[in-house]
């Protein structure tokens, strides 16, 4: 299982690195230390506290947008991975954003893909939506 820094865990949860060590103080996520004494994290655990601050986060659609348009590559943490002989449906929790993908399950078994693996969502689509308002 992928274990991530306190710095690591911070950057992919969009928190301080001060947020993150109070958690793990307040018991709210554990950490091990590694073999060269820094705190570390557990992938799977991470992605299940990415998915429950995601719940509880006001998505963009939630409020006006004001001059913003969403990036085309999404670093997060796999959250879900759900496979059938063929295919697999693979979740991405990237801060606010959840991202679903669904690729052949070769494809996820070759990248090793679980939940608390960090992963990069690109996003290449033909049509772009972009919004301002006043």
């Amino acid at each position: 299982m992928p274990r991530f820094r306190i710095g690591e865990s911070a950057e992919l949860l969009g928190v301080s690195d001060d947020t993150l060590r109070r958690w793990i103080d307040d018991g709210r996520l554990t950490a091990q230390a590694d073999a060269h004494g820094r705190r570390t994290v557990d992938g799977a655990a991470l992605a299940r506290l990415a998915t429950e601050l995601a719940e509880g986060t006001t998505r963009p659609t939630d409020r006006p947008i004001v001059k913003e348009s969403a990036r085309n590559r999404f670093t997060g943490l796999v959250t879900r991975v759900v496979r059938d002989p063929v295919m697999a449906q693979v979740e991405i929790q990237a801060g606010p954003h959840r991202i679903v993908s669904l690729m052949s399950r070769e494809s996820a078994d070759e990248l090793g893909l679980e939940p608390g693996v960090r992963a990069v969502a690109a996003v290449k689509a033909t049509n772009v939506i972009v919004e301002v308002s006043a």
